[in-house]
């Protein structure tokens, strides 16, 4: 395929140049046409198709901007009232419509004339979604659409005040890596007594949320809102029982590389006891690494690492650029958190982040470049639908960037040994991000399985499911009341449950490719672009085939993974040494 960055946006056939979505009545004229009109043959039933995806596209986008803005500023509440309009007064509309043109789809009898190869996946969801369809539900799911983003509003406003200055919760974590160990405790315990001042307003809201869901997936038929949820997000490839699997593989084969890099942490540290605002520190005299100064100094040092990985990687960032599709830097009132967006109708997603000045930030970028190239990637697909692939693919996109373009990260630092102690970091994230994974999706599966459960209960389990997969290393005594409250911090919890071993599952595959680059680059990066350029055209295990991967998260392979991860560290120590 030829590969270009300069991505169009779709030429419109069916709604007006200028139409905008203001309200329900000017949208629902084209929803009533879609639906009353006559499909008689199969040229008619694909043109219908292309005057669908067109109109979703334009919903969609408008949808995407007022999130987009609102999360930019959560102190705006015309921006906040615009994005509540849509959820209440137009999506439900939008719901009424989509489950009856889902059903003309099914039930039109020039569907099955279709190309399979092509539409297995599209109808297979179609069915999925008339199956999981109940009137009332609607308004349940207009309400959650505005519930789930009061977390935002409410982690936004959270700051902390150091030296005389206020700091946001993630411009002050930056101090966590400072080489004064009496500062490092001082801001971890004001971020954290900072959350707690919200502990009872969040506590509250997630309370709410279950409620919400369980309704709904009761509605449906469900026992629990796990079940639907998992029914909901298309997981047609793996089980719960897979995800019990994976948590136990990550007590098995990550957890003593944990303690090993804890271990070394605490001997480089020369600590006699490893406290939790000592694991992103360096010894006395080891300046953090800073990477880079400003969000445009950010922009420009990965659009220079990724012009080295691929030229049309960096053309694809640039192009962004050009429309002003970024917002980099942390700042109050900004919701926390970092995001790709991608946009149906321009094509040209956003990127949302929260960046800090720390290395953490240079990983969050390449991150969600990594997803925006799957953008631009996938925008030629010929319906909105082919488009929405998969979070266990969507996510390798991103992971698999953040290893691939760890050659190239010479363009933020001056000095091999800062270069080193990056490469050094991101090895170790590969490893610690896995049971942090398998604590927010075991706790999932309680929560939702005990959906009548009290505040309390909840931080009991919670506290037993984190000690599960905490090191033995890291002293925690003393923090109990900070601990029990770590939840709280994950926006996904609150704003797309059960959206989080997605993670997990593409880390493993991310791995995969990076091994595979490490043998032969070029073919690791056409094995990238090929299953990226699929949408969501093929099942999740056809997409990692394309790129050369097995769809396996089974004990045996998280630990040949793992083992690859391990001694491609012990290089780096070798080296560094």
């Amino acid at each position: 395929m030829i590969l270009s960055a300069d991505i169009q946006k779709l030429p419109r056939k069916f709604l007006p140049e200028n139409f905008t979505v203001t309200t329900w009545e000017n949208l629902e004229p084209y929803c009533k046409n879609l639906l009353n009109r006559a499909i008689n043959s199969k040229t008619d039933l694909e043109q219908w198709l292309r005057d669908m995806s067109e109109v979703e596209a334009i919903v969609s986008e408008d949808a995407c901007w007022r999130q987009i803005k609102m999360t930019c500023d959560t102190t705006d509440k015309k921006l906040e009232e615009a994005f509540t309009y849509f959820c209440i007064e137009i999506q439900p509309k939008l719901q009424h419509y989509a489950d009856a043109l889902n059903k003309k789809l099914i039930n039109a009898p020039f569907t099955q004339a279709l190309d399979q190869q092509i539409f297995f996946t599209y109808l297979r969801n179609v069915k999925k979604n008339i199956t999981l369809f109940r009137e009332e539900n609607i308004p349940l799911q207009s309400e959650l659409s505005v519930m789930q983003q009061q977390f935002g509003a409410i982690a936004g406003k959270m700051t902390v005040e150091l030296n005389g200055k206020e700091y946001t919760l993630q411009q002050a974590s930056k101090f966590l890596e400072n080489d004064d160990r009496n500062l490092r405790e001082e801001v971890y315990r004001k971020i954290h007594e900072r959350r707690l001042q919200d502990k009872e307003t969040l506590d509250n809201l997630f309370t709410q949320l279950i409620t919400k869901r369980h309704a709904v997936a009761t509605n449906a038929g469900y026992t629990n809102f796990r079940d639907y949820r998992f029914e909901e997000l298309g997981r047609f490839d793996y089980t719960k029982e897979n995800c019990y699997q994976f948590h136990q593989a990550v007590k098995l084969h990550v957890m003593p590389l944990i303690n090993e890099i804890y271990t070394k942490k605490k001997q480089k540290l020369q600590l006699a006891t490893l406290k939790p605002w000592d694991t992103e520190a360096e010894p006395q005299g080891t300046k953090p690494l800073k990477p880079f100064s400003t969000g445009n100094e950010l922009y420009e040092k990965t659009v220079a690492c990724f012009k080295q990985l691929h030229p049309f990687f960096a053309a694809c960032l640039e192009k962004m650029n050009e429309l002003k599709h970024f917002d980099l830097e942390s700042r109050k009132g900004k919701a926390p958190g970092g995001y790709n967006c991608p946009l149906a109708e321009s094509g040209a997603p956003f990127i949302f982040m929260n960046a800090a000045a720390q290395m953490a930030d240079v990983t969050t970028m390449v991150h969600e470049g990594g997803h925006a190239i799957h953008s631009f990637l996938s925008h030629h697909l010929e319906l909105s639908a082919f488009k929405e692939y998969p979070m266990e693919i969507a996510e390798v996109a991103s992971m698999a960037m953040e290893l691939f373009s760890m050659n190239y990260w010479n363009v933020f630092f001056d000095k091999e040994e800062d270069l080193k102690r990056a490469k050094e970091y991101q090895l170790e994230r590969v490893i610690t991000i896995f049971p942090w994974i398998a604590v927010i999706d075991k706790f999932q599966h309680w929560v939702y399985e005990n959906p009548t459960h009290t505040v309390e209960e909840r931080a009991t389990k919670w506290l037993a499911i984190l000690q599960e997969f905490s090191s033995d290393v890291i002293d925690f005594s003393g923090l109990e009341d900070y601990r029990s409250i770590a939840w709280q911090k994950q926006l996904h919890l609150f704003e797309v449950p059960f959206y989080y071993i997605e993670y997990g599952i593409a880390q493993l595959g991310a791995i995969g490719l990076w091994m595979q680059y490490q043998q032969n680059a070029q073919q690791a990066i056409n094995n990238y672009i090929n299953a990226l350029s699929l949408g969501g055209t093929k099942t999740l295990p056809e997409l990692y085939k394309a790129a050369g991967l097995k769809f396996n998260f089974s004990p045996e392979h998280i630990k040949t993974l793992m083992e690859f991860v391990h001694n491609e560290m012990k290089k780096l120590s070798a080296n560094k040494e």
